[in-house]
């Protein structure tokens, strides 16, 4: 009797483990995405573009309204933009706490449990070590802290929804995978290619004939839901009834960047970046093909900030790297010849790979001094904005849009003109040289005008200006 509770006892920690380590490598991550976007609000580094335009729309679903930003422009809908009605389920959390920190928490969070899907099938499989430089891999290499450290998007909901599809494909559980691939749809409307991808995987790795009708059957789904949302939903829904991206990818341009794809710079070290911290396994297992929709589209695309690493495009390839470098191992720990020392080494060459990306990760702002203190013109700018009453209407640079979303109707300098919008206050930060839409100069101009429409300056400080228009 007591062996028998010896052994179901060391069985039941067995199965404990590799949970705790998923739950415990998401747990760290959240904590450090969080502080990272956190310190980067309250350091006035977020801009109306793009975090200010998610509060707002996050802000309309919490009110019972379909999505608008006023950032974008007067009665803009955010689903004429981007078909992404998966914002929706923050709203619960927004009414609660009507905050532009509450998206950036739940980006941190959704970012993070990733990780845990990954991390588990990584134990089963290859082994805690394994599971440790896997989580690593996924979590600091730097696809997911360029996206963290710009803003919000609504991409944050394909991570976690991709990781545990990825690993359900890596698993050969088909119908899991079909269905944690399906809500990508309600993400955004490109997404539809990718569960197209995961569908035609589906397809052509599934031995039954029910399992070659599910990958169709997905497939079909995908490119349905991709082509209904891009040519009807969105042009329904946009003011101007057009979807303003399409135009970035007609024959030529498609035709002039295919023949850039092998030779140009940006495009190459994006695809190097990516699948660095993987030893280049991932190249061993057919899930990477699942990138190829994401990638297409932004190598294809006349736009070059798609093409880099800059943003937060990368953040929903990195779960789909990740589970290949966790099947590519896999796949080699089975063939013949296959040794521990094999296994250790490619795990040493992702450490090596993800620790040198590392020092240039946004994650390394955490340890410069001046994101943990307020500068003298940070308080300032908040002095400023403090003479702003809630509730009013306001015009507002792009560095300080983001600080007034939840609590005043907030229009962007540059975007809405004056006399369009009324706001009743205006407010800019002209110490910014670079910024958008219009630079410092801009701004001055902007402010020039203004006064001509009739606004009066309330304080003005280290290039923070406040104006009030005149009854």
């Amino acid at each position: 009797m007591a062996s028998t509770l010896s052994v179901a006892s060391h069985v039941q920690r067995s199965l404990r483990a590799p949970v705790l380590l998923a739950w415990a490598s998401a747990a760290v991550l959240a904590v450090l995405f969080s502080t990272l976007s956190l310190l980067r609000h309250a350091r006035l580094r977020t801009s109306g573009y793009d975090l200010g335009i998610f509060e707002q729309g996050v802000r309309s679903y919490a009110e019972g309204r379909l999505p608008t930003s006023l950032l974008k422009g007067v009665d803009y809908s955010l689903l004429g933009d981007h078909f992404s009605p998966i914002l929706a389920l923050l709203a619960p959390v927004y009414a609660v706490v009507p905050r532009a920190e509450t998206l950036l928490v739940a980006q941190a969070a959704l970012l993070a449990v990733g990780v845990v899907p990954l991390a588990l099938w990584t134990t089963r499989a290859l082994g805690a070590p394994a599971a440790i430089v896997v989580s690593s891999s996924y979590g600091l290499a730097g696809g997911l802290w360029h996206a963290d450290a710009f803003d919000f998007h609504e991409i944050t909901f394909a991570v976690p929804l991709l990781a545990f599809a990825m690993t359900a494909l890596g698993r050969r559980r088909w119908r899991t995978a079909a269905l944690w691939a399906a809500p990508l749809v309600l993400v955004k409307e490109d997404l539809g290619l990718t569960v197209a991808a995961i569908g035609l995987l589906i397809a052509v790795a599934g031995r039954a004939t029910s399992d070659r009708r599910l990958g169709i059957g997905t497939a079909l789904f995908g490119v349905a839901s991709t082509a209904l949302e891009t040519l009807v939903l969105i042009p329904a829904m946009n003011p101007a009834g057009v979807n303003q991206y399409t135009g970035q990818m007609d024959l030529d341009t498609v035709i002039t960047q295919a023949g850039t794809v092998l030779t140009n710079h940006l495009k190459l070290t994006t695809v190097v970046l990516l699948l660095l911290p993987t030893a280049f396994v991932a190249l061993r297992s057919p899930l990477v093909l699942i990138a190829v929709p994401t990638l297409a589209w932004r190598f294809l695309s006349d736009n070059p900030q798609y093409w880099g690493t800059a943003f937060h495009y990368d953040a929903v390839l990195v779960p789909v790297v990740t589970a290949a470098f966790v099947d590519g191992l896999v796949r080699l720990r089975r063939g013949a010849g296959w040794t521990a020392a094999h296994q250790r080494g490619l795990l040493s060459a992702s450490v090596v790979a993800t620790a040198a990306l590392l020092t240039v990760s946004p994650l390394m702002q955490l340890a410069t001094p001046g994101l943990w203190r307020p500068s003298v013109h940070e308080r300032a700018a908040r002095e400023v904005l403090a003479r702003i009453p809630d509730d009013v209407t306001v015009a507002a640079s792009n560095s300080l849009a983001p600080q007034l979303t939840d609590r005043a109707d907030v229009s962007l300098l540059g975007i809405v003109p004056l006399d369009r919008s009324r706001a009743r206050f205006v407010v800019a930060d002209t110490s910014i040289v670079r910024q958008y839409p219009v630079d410092g100069a801009g701004l001055v101009e902007l402010i020039a005008s203004a006064r001509a429409h009739g606004y009066r300056t309330v304080e003005a400080a280290d290039g923070v200006v406040l104006l009030e228009r005149e009854e």
